[in-house]
């Protein structure tokens, strides 16, 4: 049994290695590019609508409002970064109905790269809303002793991220490796099923903790509203 894709090897010569992790990220991520392509390159605005434009319209829609949820004021902005790891992470989890196939995000490079992602993103949008010095002012905030804490809890919160979602998609496949290897004809379709929801949660728990680091980054607050005038 393969602890993670990594030991699927289709072709070495010395130290250079094509396994299945790199195969199935990049098949991956050609497939999600075509796809969207395919999705997007006849949209219509009128009232007759494609059913794949309808069910864009209801994912994009169902980010946004998570988005907006979370407390960061233009959805639309972090819409491509935020929406593309959660389809990236969904995906690599729906496509385990496909035979031979194993999620990427079982390897800890994978999930290790996503995490980085999240670690250049994370500056950049807070960068980009409060400016260089704004930004880098909360890392001495509320004093400059602060600084080191700051930055321990920047690379320790992306450990955690990428450890979290190698840990929860390998152990599941495990799980289910192991009970089929067990009972092969009574669990197969339910530890399918449950192995495609396991998926979909970390997705959107990645995704969620993403938007979350944005947003503690970008120090977005929602303006309160103004009293009514006392009449």
């Amino acid at each position: 049994m393969r602890l993670t894709p990594d030991e699927m090897v289709f072709w070495q010569h010395g130290f250079l290695k094509l396994n299945a992790t790199i195969v199935f990220t990049w098949g991956l991520m050609f497939a999600l590019a075509v796809g969207s392509k395919l999705i997007t390159r006849k949209l219509s605005t009128g009232l007759e609508r494609s059913r794949w434009q309808n069910l864009l319209e209801i994912v994009v829609t169902a980010i946004e409002k998570q988005i907006e949820d979370v407390g960061l004021r233009d959805p639309k902005k972090y819409l491509g970064f935020l929406g593309t790891l959660f389809l990236f992470v969904a995906t690599a989890s729906l496509c385990t109905v496909i035979p031979g196939y194993e999620p990427p995000t079982g390897s800890l490079s994978t999930t290790a790269a996503l995490a980085l992602c999240v670690f250049v993103a994370v500056p950049l949008f807070g960068i980009a809303d409060q400016g260089m010095g704004g930004y880098f002012k909360s890392y001495v905030e509320p004093t400059f002793i602060m600084l080191p804490f700051n930055i321990i809890s920047e690379v320790s919160r992306t450990l955690a991220l990428a450890v979290r979602l190698f840990g929860n998609m390998m152990s599941g496949a495990m799980i289910i490796a192991i009970l089929l290897t067990i009972t092969p004809f009574i669990f197969p379709i339910v530890m399918t099923v449950l192995g495609l929801l396991t998926g979909m949660v970390q997705a959107y728990i990645f995704s969620i903790l993403a938007a979350v680091y944005i947003a503690a980054a970008t120090r977005t607050r929602r303006p309160e509203p103004e009293p009514a005038p006392k009449t």
